[in-house]
């Protein structure tokens, strides 16, 4: 007999949005949601809880609140914070980082970078996929 034994895994994500307006960050955070959900195939009943980080130039709306929306994630624990400045760093980026109880081992987690954040970890690059909206 298997013991399937299920464990909390993080899978991080990040994208950037083209400007600080309700509207780009809605859809900057959706596409990035759903990208995890899909690859990971996420059932939001297992996901412990979910923390967002956004860069200082980004504060039109709070990506919890657009995750809030999702079906299913209402009851999800949500929290956003600002992301550290650094010079240099990326312009208009939102990170996340979702904490899921899973039978999968860590290795096997798909970790999302989309538009201007692909370059924050390369080594994590995953396919496309095709979002139905």
């Amino acid at each position: 007999m298997t013991i399937v034994q299920w464990k909390v895994r993080a899978i991080r994500g990040a994208t950037t949005v083209t400007a600080n307006t309700i509207e780009a960050i809605r859809e900057a955070v959706t596409e990035l949601l759903e990208a995890i959900e899909i690859h990971n195939s996420l059932d939001p009943d297992d996901i412990v809880s979910i923390i967002f980080t956004a860069t200082q130039d980004l504060d039109a709306i709070f990506p919890a609140a657009i995750a809030r929306e999702r079906p299913h994630w209402q009851n999800v624990p949500l929290l956003d914070v600002q992301q550290m400045h650094v010079v240099g760093s990326l312009d208009k980026c939102i990170r996340v980082i979702l904490h899921v109880n899973t039978p999968k081992l860590q290795g096997e987690m798909q970790h999302v970078y989309l538009q201007g954040a692909k370059n924050l970890r390369p080594d994590w690059q995953i396919s496309p996929v095709t979002i139905n909206r």
